[in-house]
């Protein structure tokens, strides 16, 4: 149910897009970031436990060598729901193509739950999910471009009617 206070949102569309599906993109570009963080986080853990693990002094350490294995994955599979969320808020939006959406999450699924089930790891499934985010990434920021430039063509268009006016 609308409210009077909501019906003043409703008229201030920008491009058919309400201010609640806009704020909605927002929230899942922001959540986008925070899963592309976590995958830079995964790769500095790999890289820095990794390292740390081959020197000789650490060969027998199994906490290290628990965080150089179990981590990075840990880190990666945290971004699958959130990734999830990127893509029905993309796909309900339109801001991708629906079959680029199916193929990457499908592929990346398939690969994960094919890898987990017949080969014993999940490297390569999870390897998937990084590509993922990032394509979000670039659709969320294809579509604030859109909106950006759209709005700069009305304010020159403006500018343009009120400098073309005459006085």
């Amino acid at each position: 149910m609308t409210t009077a206070l909501d019906q003043g949102l409703h008229t201030k569309s920008q491009h058919g897009f309400a201010p609640l599906a806009i704020a909605r993109i927002r929230g899942a570009q922001r959540a986008n970031q925070i899963a592309i963080y976590l995958i830079y986080a995964a790769i500095f853990a790999f890289m820095v436990f990794g390292t740390i693990a081959s020197i000789k002094t650490f060969h027998d350490n199994q906490l290290l060598y628990q965080l150089f294995y179990n981590l990075p994955y840990a880190l990666v599979a945290l971004t699958i729901p959130i990734t999830l969320y990127d893509a029905f808020v993309v796909y309900r939006y339109r801001l991708n193509q629906p079959s680029m959406i199916a193929m990457s999450i499908g592929v990346s699924s398939i690969i994960l739950l094919g890898g987990l089930l017949f080969a014993d790891t999940a490297w390569l499934g999870l390897s998937c999910w990084l590509g993922v985010a990032f394509l979000f990434k670039v659709s969320f920021k294809r579509f604030f471009n859109f909106l950006d430039v759209a709005n700069t063509d009305k304010e020159t268009a403006a500018v343009d009617d009120l400098d073309s006016t005459p006085q």
